[in-house]
């Protein structure tokens, strides 16, 4: 039997109301059927293997059980990736979160437009339009390709600087990530000129009290995880767009991206993957947070593709061993540039994995220390995935379908599977109509 879309929006509004009714009859607090403020959150290049793996990363090895994680909690459904005909089945970062931000299928490499070339309007437009203020809190360059996804169009992704200067357009109240790269002074005057407060350092942002804020707190990206594991910075972006959006009375979108994930996936790089993951689950778990504190919130959070090929055990081992990614100091990265840097390498890369290699395998650690930091990165990744037995089966993005995961208001339209565009016009569906323009 054929079953729409739009038939699968009745049936969760339907779920939703029988909820409603059920928490009214056994006196228990009732949650809003809709939404006053919408949080969508991204980790990308998180396909479903990662949720397992980081479940498995942070289990306590002394207890019985294996503890659940903040995904556990929230998994509701699942959603295809798919971009448009004409770029085959498996997405880049771009079609996807177009999809996610517009309700549309379109072509690898498109922000915010159809394949047409023709722009659409993104959620953030929509919730603009109807008097709700908007942001974005990314560990990537602000004017990367999910965040542009949702404030601007471009034909391409890669059109860095004429993305920045598009989004004096946006009026978003709050953008907060790396890229000052590619916001240069003469582009910062600007926003202050139109009143927003600009900001290159993350202790500045606990001043901020009032929205229009400019966060740019790396040159490109911001820090990985792995290597200043008590920096919390995308928790610390979430908490503060949370309370500078909230103010408006009329109720908010953000949207909230582990963008590098996905940076770790194309590296084959676990230790970086799990760390990447750790940081977006703590973001998760503020706005989980804030969603029981304020139950007219509804929490979306997925992926807009898997990326590497990631597997849980490899080599025909019934083995995957987290000990080996949990000892680790640093990103491989970090202790290879520190290995090339001193004579005592071999401690550097004892310390920096929470392990020693084998024999053979400092044989290979120095044929690419004597290569390059490049080379020496790419050993330490492989070392990490072969005492971690952690597979791979590329450096790209592979076309699997990955989790949805929601809680609060409308949770209950996002269960079971839907294709990425069907999330982007179920939120859609539950903005408030556009504020009417004034009359002259």
């Amino acid at each position: 039997m054929f079953f729409s879309p739009r038939a699968g929006q009745l049936a969760g509004l339907l779920a939703l109301l029988l909820s409603t009714t059920q928490l009214q009859a056994e006196g228990l607090p009732q949650v809003p059927s809709t939404p006053k403020n919408l949080i969508i959150m991204v980790g990308d290049g998180m396909g479903p293997a990662y949720t397992s793996a980081y479940r498995l990363y942070m289990d306590d090895p002394a207890t019985e059980e294996v503890e659940e994680t903040v995904f556990n909690r929230l998994l509701v459904g699942n959603a295809s990736t798919f971009p448009a005909r004409e770029s085959g089945y498996v997405t880049d970062s771009a079609a996807a979160a177009t999809a996610l931000s517009c309700g549309i299928k379109t072509y690898n490499g498109a922000i915010g437009v159809d394949s047409q070339k023709q722009p659409v309007p993104t959620l953030l437009e929509r919730a603009k339009q109807a008097g709700l203020s908007t942001g974005v809190a990314v560990t990537s360059q602000v004017n990367h390709a999910t965040p542009a996804a949702f404030l601007s169009h471009s034909e391409s992704r890669q059109s860095y600087d004429e993305l920045a200067q598009s989004y004096l357009a946006t009026d978003a109240e709050v953008i907060l990530g790396g890229g000052q790269k590619y916001f240069p002074e003469s582009l910062r005057d600007k926003f202050r000129a139109k009143g927003y407060q600009v900001l290159t350092q993350m202790d500045a942002l606990e001043q901020v009290n009032k929205p229009d804020v400019l966060g740019l707190f790396a040159d490109i990206h911001l820090p990985w995880v792995q290597d200043e594991p008590e920096a919390d910075r995308l928790a610390t972006l979430t908490r503060k767009s949370l309370e500078l959006l909230s103010q408006n009375n009329k109720g908010f979108v953000l949207l909230v991206e582990g963008s590098m994930i996905d940076w770790a996936g194309h590296g084959n790089d676990i230790g970086a993957a799990m760390g990447e993951m750790h940081g977006f689950a703590n973001a998760v778990e503020v706005a989980e947070q804030f969603v029981r504190q304020h139950p007219d919130t509804l929490l979306v959070v997925t992926a807009d593709h898997s990326t590497g090929g990631l597997t849980i055990g490899a080599n025909s081992e019934y083995r995957w061993n987290p000990e080996a990614i949990r000892g680790m100091t640093a990103t491989a990265e970090s202790i290879a540039k520190q290995a090339i840097a001193t004579d005592q390498w071999q401690q550097a890369v004892t310390t920096g994995l929470g392990f020693t290699p084998s024999q053979q395998e400092w044989l290979q650690l120095d044929q690419a220390r004597m290569q390059g930091q490049d080379a020496m990165t790419k050993a330490l990744r492989t070392t990490v995935n072969s005492h971690s037995n952690t597979g791979w089966t590329t450096g790209g993005h592979t076309g699997v379908d990955v989790q949805v995961f929601a809680a609060g208001a409308g949770s209950g339209l996002f269960r079971g599977h839907q294709d990425n565009t069907d999330i982007a016009n179920k939120l859609a569906s539950l903005l408030p109509s556009p504020t009417p323009a004034k009359v002259q």
